[in-house]
């Protein structure tokens, strides 16, 4: 092994390289997934803590609830929302296909469906802020549904990106196991 301010080792121009291992294209992909999820799983971590923090804070009332509005039926269910990424998370070290299927699975019953049905229930006082600039529920003097509907559309984002690369994972890693399995 040659330094940089050493001599080269005797008998090579620096073009031997072709011979050299490299490691496998998946297992490139397999680590680039694991980071992109690990990524959008600490996003839905810190939209869940928020979303938690605003249900508790208005549950146990340690607030006025003109500067924290009363949750939405929605936000209940989506609490729920924690469980997939912890499998997600413990999915992620040991490449465990199991957790990763029941991560994706449970993400779209308890992260996606919420989401849907609180953008159904919030539609009316929607409407009724835009067409009468009317608003009664307010968080920190915002409008309620303005600043749900804006965490939805993160929330839907996080999710939507943590199935498709969680599917993309778990494509991957199957590519691998019948490769082994082949050989």
């Amino acid at each position: 092994m040659a330094s940089r301010e050493g001599p080269r080792a005797s008998g090579t121009d620096g073009s031997d390289f072709q011979h050299r291992e490299r490691v496998a294209s998946h297992y490139q992909m397999s680590v680039a997934l694991k980071s992109e999820i690990r990524k959008l799983n600490i996003a839905h971590v810190l939209i869940w803590v928020l979303m938690a923090a605003q249900v508790t804070v208005s549950q146990l009332s340690l607030v006025s609830h003109k500067v924290v509005a009363s949750p939405y039926q929605w936000e209940y269910p989506y609490l729920l929302s924690i469980i997939p990424t912890v499998f997600s998370f413990s999915a992620l070290p040991r490449n465990n296909i199991s957790y990763l299927v029941v991560s994706m699975i449970s993400g779209g019953l308890f992260c996606v469906a919420p989401l849907i049905y609180g953008s159904m229930e919030m539609f009316p006082v929607a409407q009724q802020l835009y067409r009468h600039g009317k608003s009664y529920r307010f968080i920190f003097g915002f409008s309620a549904v303005t600043v749900m509907y804006l965490a939805i559309i993160i929330a839907v984002q996080v999710h939507a990106w943590q199935i498709y690369y969680s599917k993309k994972l778990l494509d991957q890693w199957f590519t691998s196991t019948q490769d082994k399995k082949k050989k």
